[in-house]
């Protein structure tokens, strides 16, 4: 039997990784952890005002979300984080090794869409850019799949757990 995947469901804002994220672990019968939940309210404060943050903001938001990552190790579990830049990435493995990535990857003009018509989100859509310019995509050494989000978010998580379910252990 294979053991379940640890998932960080990644990309920029609005590419739906609150809505995908329970819908997936839903789907691999793992719990969900909301990403934005592991942000001090400092960074909350310091994006609802429409400024970016930086690397030192990001540092102690990127080991709480890999100290839960390796705590699901060997258990599975799904979490939110758009872990941009490759060193992002790397810091959560550094953590929890086997950790996967979900690319949720998108159009620009269908995600800007997508962010203006949600409520009650502290991102707003002036920050797109920056996440877009900042924006690096998985590379081939890096576990991970990429997943279109245009669709439904149930046909986009079954996109995911498709993807996910087509990754060998050799890759891993």
């Amino acid at each position: 039997m294979q053991t379940p995947h640890v998932v960080a469901v990644m990309g920029v804002a609005g590419t739906g990784k609150t809505t995908i994220g329970p819908l997936l672990a839903a789907r691999l019968g793992v719990p969900y952890a909301e990403g934005d939940d592991f942000h001090p309210q400092a960074n909350i404060a310091k994006m609802s005002a429409g400024t970016p943050l930086d690397d030192a903001d990001r540092w102690p938001w990127l080991d709480a979300i890999g100290a839960w990552a390796h705590g699901r190790a060997g258990l599975g579990g799904v979490v939110s984080c758009s872990a941009l830049k490759r060193s992002y990435r790397d810091r959560l493995r550094a953590t929890a090794p086997g950790l996967v990535f979900v690319h949720l990857a998108g159009d620009r003009a269908l995600i800007e869409d997508r962010m203006a018509h949600r409520r009650g989100h502290f991102m707003p859509t002036a920050l797109l850019d920056s996440q877009f310019a900042t924006l690096q995509p998985l590379q081939p050494d890096e576990a991970g799949v990429v997943v279109d989000v245009s669709g439904t978010p149930e046909e986009i998580t079954e996109r995911a757990a498709q993807a996910l379910a087509g990754l060998s252990d050799t890759r891993l």
